[in-house]
């Protein structure tokens, strides 16, 4: 799930960026971006809770790690991305 809700991020936030390119109102794909993105990450939380309900533990010692750093840079990248229409438009009223 956290797989098609991340797609889902990209999608819309290539869809803010280029709605701002365009001079379209941006706002709603932007808070579509963010809002899955929010999304994506509390299905794998949930994903991992499962795993610990399971004590599935050689899962969590192989891809928790590598999807925390994952999800930071992806979380990160999607909120640079998605207010920077925004930030464009303040640099542009100055």
């Amino acid at each position: 799930m956290w797989l098609i809700l991340g797609l889902i991020a990209i999608v819309a936030t290539f869809i803010n960026l280029y709605m701002y390119g365009t001079g379209k109102d941006y706002k709603l794909a932007m808070a579509m971006g963010l809002s899955f993105t929010a999304l994506t990450l509390v299905a794998d939380y949930s994903m991992v809770s499962d795993w610990v309900k399971a004590e599935d533990w050689s899962a969590l010692l192989d891809v928790v790690p590598t999807m925390e750093i994952a999800f930071w840079v992806l979380t990160i990248i999607s909120i640079s991305l998605n207010i920077t229409p925004i930030l464009l438009e303040l640099k542009n009223k100055k």
